[in-house]
């Protein structure tokens, strides 16, 4: 059995970290040939069994096929190029998740897009239901303050989980603080309040708890959603239609779980189909009251399925270490420099309470934030269906249909286009070896969201020519019964724009999810989520900065602006970054299941572990 020992020990020194980097730099140094690595593995291991020709059949399958922890066999380097790729079913704990994401965005969605008209118009009624009276500039600055808050608050929610409390827990904790938000935001919303003078500070004390709450589920609930599924290294497998032998692919399963949950949350976006009528037939506080209902609803289901969840224990110091390995990498003007390998080569300090390895995962992370920071100008765009959309569809006739229902059309093309996607067309280019890497899906949802505000610049312009107010919508001369009218341009020409935004989620916001998840390390999968949707918060910042430009006609150009704005930064994420999906593959070599290391049980990773003890137990040997 010798010769079993040494391949398994030549596989673990394969796998140390300093050694893979000499076959791939995930920082964007030209990729080395890693077809070399596999075949010296496979020559080793197929001559090592031709050596030892008394060995048993088993031994020598035992030599020549590595497994998964889960027993799968890993495949070669020529099944890898020559077999399809599938990925495998989702686990039933992932919907579980996705039915408890769904019910916070249905109250996220149905309570926010609201926002724009309790903000905007007075609450005598003149220009339809409203509540505070603050004009379109005040309404876009709250509405856009609300969007900001809500994605910067992750941060504390990814801290929280990841070294004090673990994902489920700080979930359930931010829920309640959910539902005290709801409550006042409800509560301040009844007519009484309002003529009372409660509607603002009701409000403004709301969004801000709120948000807390909705930042520090948002930063967790997708990566739970992931965790939900076991495998992280590539397998041989059979495909079940049709028999034929395939590799199972974590990668693509991850794919799909990001968007059943990305489908799941623009199922509960169809809020927006009910609270639109309510406000304007009843009043806010029942489009409220609703949605408080409903996330009630996701809470109870949370905390009742608590036993079915995979729920990965927190790690401790596991952010500050990052940070200081981060400072390092700064200070030493090197991305090995927080190595203790590297320290100690220079005869300094090595004791710093990290691995090699742990390096190598602040290395991953930082791949994805470097592409995270083109995000925040496709933000800009997509934010602006949920405030200027609906300002413009108000400046239309509305023909019976409320101006903020049209939004609806974003989750509608989502739900129609996302499956279409997920069902036939990847797996067709997949079959065909048609690649479509993330860097790639996240190009074409910038380009994708640069057509819809070129679709919505001219929408404006034909909304001017239009009469009888012509570039001045709203004007004295369309009041009709003492309720304003829009200029004579139906309000359903508005809806290409929301189904463009829509379709640019799927390519950009999806790959995103995805993106933080699988190049996160297993014990930050929250903080690098929460570093995703912090950009969001900067699109939100950038927003309020427009705030000057929103009026008539300037705000025909902003709209020319952020097409531009966001073709250039697809057209430079894929000049800097097209590299990345050559290496796609090597950075996605997921981890095993970290539920089995024993090293990740305890506080930290401070103490014993050993750099690549979670790669290669002893059991492996």
């Amino acid at each position: 059995m010798d010769h079993e020992l040494n391949v398994a020990q030549l596989h673990q020194e394969l796998d140390h970290p300093d050694l893979s980097n000499k076959k791939t730099d995930i920082m964007g140094a030209p990729l080395q040939d890693h077809h070399a690595y596999d075949k010296m593995v496979n020559e080793t291991t197929l001559g090592t069994a031709h050596k030892d020709s008394t060995s048993t059949p088993s031994e020598k399958i035992a030599v020549e096929r590595e497994t998964d922890e889960l027993g799968g066999e890993i495949p070669t380097a020529e099944e890898r190029r020559s077999l399809r790729r599938i990925g495998e079913p989702l686990p039933k704990a992932a919907f579980l998740v996705a039915i408890v994401e769904l019910c916070e965005r249905f109250t996220y969605y149905g309570a926010s897009g609201l926002f724009q008209n309790y903000i905007q118009r007075p609450l005598d009624g003149s220009e339809g239901r409203g509540a505070l009276g603050m004009g379109h500039n005040g309404a876009t600055g709250l509405s856009t303050f609300f969007q900001f808050w809500c994605y910067v608050t992750p941060i504390l929610g990814a801290i929280i989980a990841d070294q004090y409390l673990g994902k489920y827990n700080t979930i359930v904790i931010f829920c309640g603080v959910y539902l005290v938000g709801l409550i006042i935001l409800t509560t301040t919303s009844i007519p009484g309040a309002l003529n009372n003078g409660a509607g603002l500070g009701g409000f403004v004390t709301a969004v801000v708890v709120i948000g807390l709450g909705t930042g520090g589920i948002k930063s967790n609930v997708a990566p739970l959603i992931a965790d939900q599924y076991k495998r992280r290294q590539m397998v041989l497998g059979t495909d079940p239609k049709n028999g034929e032998r395939v590799i199972i692919d974590p990668a693509i399963t991850i794919q799909r779980i990001y968007m059943v949950f990305y489908f799941c949350i623009n199922v509960g976006c169809l809020a927006l189909l009910a609270t639109p009528y309510m406000e304007r037939d009843v009043g806010f506080w029942s489009a409220y009251l609703l949605c408080l209902c409903v996330f009630f609803v996701g809470t109870l289901v949370l905390i009742l399925g608590r036993k079915v969840y995979i729920v990965r224990p927190p790690q401790g110091s596991i952010i500050t270490d990052a940070f200081r390995v981060i400072g390092k990498m700064i200070k030493g003007r090197n991305m090995n420099a927080a190595k203790p390998s590297y320290q100690a080569a220079l005869g300094n300090n090595s004791n710093f309470g990290w691995d090699d390895h742990f390096v190598d995962e602040v290395k991953r992370a930082l791949v994805a934030c470097k592409v995270f920071c083109f995000y925040p100008i496709y933000w800009v765009v997509y934010g602006q269906f949920s405030n200027n959309f609906i300002s413009q569809a108000a400046q239309m006739e509305g023909h019976g249909i409320p101006n903020d229902l049209m939004q609806n059309f974003d989750p509608i093309a989502i739900i129609v286009f996302l499956p279409i996607l997920d069902r036939f067309v990847y797996p067709a280019m997949r079959k065909a070896k048609i690649p479509f890497p993330p860097i790639n899906r996240i190009v074409a949802g910038f380009w994708v969201a640069s057509l819809a505000m070129v679709y919505a610049a001219v929408i404006q312009y034909y909304i001017y020519k239009a009469g009888p107010c012509y570039g001045k919508p709203l004007c004295d001369a369309s009041i009709v019964d003492g309720v304003a009218q829009g200029n004579h341009i139906h309000i359903a020409s508005q809806t290409g724009a929301y189904m463009l935004i829509g379709i640019s989620e799927i390519f950009a916001s999806v790959t995103g999810l995805e993106y933080a998840y699988t190049k996160a390390p297993p014990n930050m999968k929250s903080f690098v989520q929460s570093m995703y949707l912090l950009t969001n918060a900067f699109g939100s910042a950038i927003s309020e900065g427009l705030n000057p430009v929103l009026y008539d006609p300037a705000i025909q150009w902003m709209y020319t602006s952020l097409a531009v704005a966001s073709f250039i930064a697809g057209c430079l994420i894929y000049i800097l970054f097209h590299h990345l999906n050559a290496q796609e593959e090597d950075m996605n070599a997921l981890d095993k299941d970290y539920d089995e290391d024993p090293t990740l049980r305890r506080g930290s990773v401070k103490g014993d572990r050993t750099v690549g003890l979670h790669h290669h137990d002893e059991k492996d040997i």
